[in-house]
């Protein structure tokens, strides 16, 4: 076998060793690369135990991304940490006095602040307590979600149940194994007096990358979580209005059965439409928060099933709550969304059903109307055949005189003219000439309206 050069053979080597990618030898797509690198975004954290976590969840809006990425620039800034691209989505840098994860989602900005120390109580003294109190109170949009969370190592004292349950001020508790018991983890779901909620996890076998995308998972359950119950307020405050809108329309279309008259159904007609835009009204102001909280549900189900849970005997696991808790309200945001839009179908269905009555009722009036100017023209043609008849008297009538008038003028003038033979010889040919002449008349009015 022929070898190949030397020289080939270190290129080829050089081209593997390279840092950058090559992409001056192929025409690549210009998006090439970001779309490549979005599937190695927001990377999940190194976490050893014993650590602590301190995570907010600030809503502030889907217009204020600028706002939350120039709120991190300046804690990097008062730092002097190397700050966020300006279009950056996340961020992660260790701070000294801790390490922040920042995430920019659709409506809210996620700050998790992470330290890695020994601790006795998980609790107390938690790593928020090391951000300045000033930069906290200027974050963008108010708090939605606050968790503390304490990753205890395998090789500290286990505690327990009675322990477990102190910690979380003795509260009902909820918790499980997982990642195939690697870990195990407890919470309440409930806001302590701190004003955060508390999850408890202890490693048993845990690896840095899983415990870090343990806990990324844990807190994104909580986010989403909340991001989703958004839409329960609203969907309960909607009922009340559906109730009565839904009245309104039964009301109307029983009306509809036994109006006859134009008006009323005119009337109708436009109480339809008034019903018809606060339907739409209300569409425009919840149809986004129920398709987010749609789609954060389904988020929510996915980072449980990736916990691969398994039950801690007498525990209750947060799938089971979930189910329980979550999913009701869920289903409630679903039948308003399904109502408001059964409704809006129902008054669409209704108004066409009314614009076809008066449709109808509009055809049937203008029939009766063309056949009434159809009986007006029939009856406008005969009498103007009446009255050129009597024009034709009475134009040959006033003919007639004149020629009276010349033949008396000739027989007095000595022209042997007998005036009543005369007269009565012309008396046929002058009303023929007259009728023929109006014929004619009307003939060519009628061809240059035709024209």
């Amino acid at each position: 076998m022929q070898r190949k050069p030397a020289s080939m053979t270190l290129n080829v080597t050089e081209r593997h060793q390279a840092s950058e990618p090559v992409l001056g030898a192929y025409n690549d797509h210009p998006l090439r690369l970001e779309v490549n690198d979005e599937i190695h975004a927001r990377p999940y954290e190194r976490l050893r135990a014993p650590a602590r976590v301190s995570h907010l969840g600030m809503f502030s809006g889907r217009h204020s991304a600028d706002a939350d990425r120039a709120a991190v620039a300046d804690l990097c800034e008062r730092f002097g940490v190397e700050p966020p691209e300006p279009d950056a989505q996340h961020m992660s840098r260790d701070f000294g006095p801790f390490r922040l994860k920042w995430e920019r989602r659709t409506e809210v900005s996620t700050y998790t602040f992470i330290v890695e120390d020994d601790f006795e109580h998980p609790f107390e003294g938690p790593p928020i307590e090391r951000v300045p109190e000033d930069w906290l109170a200027s974050l963008p949009g108010p708090r939605l979600v606050g968790i503390h969370l304490a990753l205890e190592p395998s090789w500290s004292q286990p505690r327990t149940s009675s322990g477990i349950v102190a910690l979380f001020n003795d509260n009902t508790i909820v918790g499980s194994q997982i990642a195939g018991g690697a870990a195990r983890v407890w919470t309440d779901f409930r806001i302590h007096e701190d004003g955060f909620s508390r999850i408890l996890l202890r490693d048993v076998n845990m690896r840095e990358r899983q415990a870090g995308r343990a806990i990324q998972r844990l807190l994104e359950i909580e986010t989403y979580r909340m991001m989703a119950l958004l839409a329960f307020p609203v969907a309960r405050r909607l009922n009340p209005q559906l109730n009565e809108l839904e009245e309104q329309l039964a009301s109307i279309t029983e009306r509809m059965t036994g109006s006859t008259r134009e008006r009323d159904e005119q009337n109708l007609l436009s109480q339809l439409m008034e019903l018809a835009a606060q339907v739409e009204r209300i569409g425009n102001n919840t149809n986004y928060r129920f398709h987010a909280a749609r789609a954060y549900h389904e988020l929510v189900e996915r980072r449980i099933q990736e916990l691969r849970e398994q039950r801690i005997q007498g525990v209750q696991t947060i799938q089971e709550f979930m189910e329980r808790r979550l999913v009701p309200a869920m289903r409630t945001c679903d039948t308003v969304a399904e109502r408001r839009g059964s409704l809006s179908e129902r008054i669409s269905r209704t108004g066409d059903l009314l614009r076809t009555r008066i449709d109808v009722a509009l055809e049937a009036q203008n029939r009766d109307l063309l056949d009434s100017m159809d009986r007006r023209a029939k009856l406008q043609f005969r009498l103007q055949e009446t009255v050129e008849g009597l024009s034709v008297a009475a134009i040959s009538y006033y003919l007639m005189g004149l020629i009276s008038y010349v033949l008396q003028a000739a027989r007095d003038a000595g022209a042997p003219v007998r005036v009543e033979i005369t007269q009565g010889l012309a008396v046929p040919v002058v009303v023929f000439t007259i009728w023929l002449v109006v014929r004619l008349v009307r003939y060519r009015i009628a061809k240059r309206q035709e024209g």
